[in-house]
């Protein structure tokens, strides 16, 4: 959504308010019930509509707490055609699981990673058949209120911060602004690494942090460029590759805002055209024809496809696409960087929690205390 304001969608607000403050107040007062369970369940979500970098967090936790604990990523699946319970695995398809479950298994294989539409029952689910299990993380899992979590993370995109903005359809948030105070951490995402002591005071200042709470800024930084698809291993050393200003490049993006990758490819990438699709595009035939053409109209003589991490796992099912062009379709991942040296403190947080664990969370235990 653009920042421009519709003054006429503002009485729609107040009644959307009005409706999600019924729901939350229903669920604080225990009036509807909501389930807490012994094993540690982390909650990584937002209460923005679009995207403040969720995936890229949630493999940051699971990339943490696998060194020491058997860990489970629960979603729904956003978009997926199922709608049961179910475990991916690398042969699922998008369709069956949705895009960023398999890209978070493609990352860490021995993550068990897992989707149902009931959290509640997919908790229940992953208990019992992997009762070995020690950690969940349920991933946009913030607005899930049938789930009680031992520790929730809300992320709140630098450009767009949740303080700033108003409820739908007026501005994009999904509830108020007020229940930031559900978090135990609250992380500022996509913020500029230059970003300057006095901004982010002004930020903490804003936002009004509980003294409960705690407060980060992490950035999403770009790595090296990985092959969309499977490289035999005798060509693995010739896959590396960097651009340069004689390169061209198709860039192809299904993802909320596509503008940052896109001015990073162009810092390098001499020509580029840009295919921009809606978040979580399901890919056409007709598509990758039209990717396909321009990709062979680039002047350039050193050519690539470049796509999201995201959109590798949907691309990855043409499996028609002739192996001279797989050979040039690369994705770029994104990592998650913590800003003001905070990665240590963080880490401890949530280590800490899970070896702990604790089955009420710090908010339930303040509320306990006071």
């Amino acid at each position: 959504m653009g920042n421009s304001r519709n003054i006429f969608l503002y009485p729609l607000s107040l009644i959307y308010g009005a409706v999600t403050y019924i729901r939350n107040f229903l669920y604080n007062t225990e009036i509807l019930p909501s389930v807490e369970f012994s094993i540690p369940v982390i909650c990584v979500g937002n209460i923005t509509v679009g995207g403040t970098g969720k995936t890229p967090h949630t493999e940051y936790l699971a990339g943490l707490l696998r060194e020491n604990f058997r860990v489970s990523t629960l979603s729904r699946g956003y978009k997926r055609k199922t709608r049961d319970f179910r475990i991916a695995t690398l042969s699922s398809l998008v369709n069956e699981i949705g895009d960023e479950p398999l890209q978070i298994l493609h990352k860490f294989p021995d993550v068990l990673v897992t989707v149902d539409r009931d959290r509640v029952h997919g908790v229940r689910k992953i208990l019992e058949e992997r009762p070995e299990t020690e950690v969940i993380i349920l991933d946009d899992g913030y607005q899930h209120r049938r789930i009680t979590p031992g520790f929730s993370i809300l992320l709140s995109d630098f450009d767009r911060l949740i303080v700033r903005d108003y409820l739908l359809p007026y501005g994009n948030l999904r509830e108020s602004k007020d229940n930031m105070r559900r978090a135990d951490i609250i992380l500022i995402t996509k913020s500029p690494e230059n970003i300057s002591p006095i901004q982010r005071r002004l930020i903490v200042k804003e936002v009004d942090k509980a003294p409960y709470q705690n407060l980060y800024f992490t950035s999403l930084i770009y790595k090296d460029l990985l092959p969309v698809f499977d490289i035999p291993e005798r060509e693995k050393d010739h896959s590396k590759i960097s651009l340069s200003g004689d390169c061209g490049v198709v860039l192809i993006t299904g993802i909320a805002n596509p503008s940052p990758l896109k001015e990073h490819i162009e810092k390098t990438a001499g020509e580029i055209v840009h295919f921009c699709y809606p978040d979580h595009y399901n890919f056409k035939e007709k598509d990758i024809i039209n990717i396909l053409s321009a990709f062979n109209d680039l002047k350039s003589t050193t050519k690539y496809l470049i796509t999201t991490e995201k959109d590798a796992v949907r691309l990855r099912e043409f499996t028609n696409i002739a192996k001279p062009i797989r050979s040039v379709f690369y994705y770029i991942p994104v990592e998650v960087y913590f800003l003001n040296d905070d990665k240590n403190e963080f880490d401890n947080l949530i280590v800490d929690y899970v070896r702990k664990n604790k089955r009420n969370n710090r908010i339930s235990e303040v509320k306990r205390n006071n």
